[in-house]
């Protein structure tokens, strides 16, 4: 005789109201990515998810408070990926850091997210470049979460370069962290550009050329930079993250 299966045991208040919360995230980190914070109701959200607004409202005191919880819930992940990485990479390299080095304990394992494919992580991808990519509100959100790590990656670099003037490695990062959230947007156009030859989601890809192409940009201005005199302003070291 089959055995009775046994019936599911009903979640607790908790569990659903955990579950309510997830989905409504994920539902918004969607409809976040694609159309951006002003494309985005809280309306759309709640037409999305086939419910009413007022359950929306009940958890989330507005659509700012909902991207919010949006970009801050991945945020733990992102700042202890990275922080493992320069970790690892400080404790192996000791006063001795290289550019490339440096970068990679910095962006390497960050694009491990978006290689395995996760849609949640490639919607967030989209919105972190948003993020990075606005004042105002945008910055001030980098500001909290990433200044720093940044400055930590900062002080490794002019260990690598100890001459180079500290303005030089603060506009090679700032074009460095463009490129990485261009990389993030999957906009497609490198796509028609290269009539497909080319991928604006292959994150393997774009990983496996991108440390490699930034360090050598530090370098080529670096080389360009030394010797240079009266060009830059006053030479200050920058302080540790």
């Amino acid at each position: 005789m089959a055995a009775t299966p046994k019936p599911k045991a009903r979640r607790t208040r908790a569990e659903q109201r955990a579950a309510t919360i997830k989905l409504i995230l994920d539902t918004s980190e969607g409809l976040f990515a694609q159309l951006g914070y002003f494309g985005v109701t809280i309306k759309d959200v709640a037409d999305k998810m086939g419910i009413h607004p007022a359950l929306i409202h009940y958890y989330f005191n507005g659509k700012k408070e909902l991207f919010d919880a949006v970009f801050d819930r991945r945020m733990e992940f992102a700042i202890s990926t990275r922080t493992a990485g320069l970790d690892a990479y400080e404790a192996e390299v000791g006063e001795r850091p290289t550019i490339e080095g440096a970068l990679r304990a910095y962006y390497d394992e960050a694009f491990d997210v978006y290689i395995n494919d996760d849609e949640g992580w490639r919607n967030f991808g989209r919105i972190f470049a948003q993020v990075n990519n606005a004042p105002g509100y945008g910055a001030e959100k980098m500001d909290t979460y990433f200044d720093p790590l940044v400055l930590r990656l900062i002080s490794l670099l002019s260990k690598a370069l100890p001459d180079a003037e500290p303005e030089d490695l603060f506009w090679s990062f700032q074009f460095t962290s463009g490129a990485y959230t261009l990389i993030l947007s999957q906009t497609g156009r490198i796509d028609r550009l290269s009539d497909n030859l080319c991928a604006s989601d292959d994150f393997e890809a774009a990983r496996d050329r991108f440390v490699t192409f930034m360090a050598g940009g530090f370098d080529a201005l670096y080389k360009s930079r030394k010797g240079k005199s009266g060009r830059g302003s006053k030479r200050v070291r920058p302080k540790a993250g």
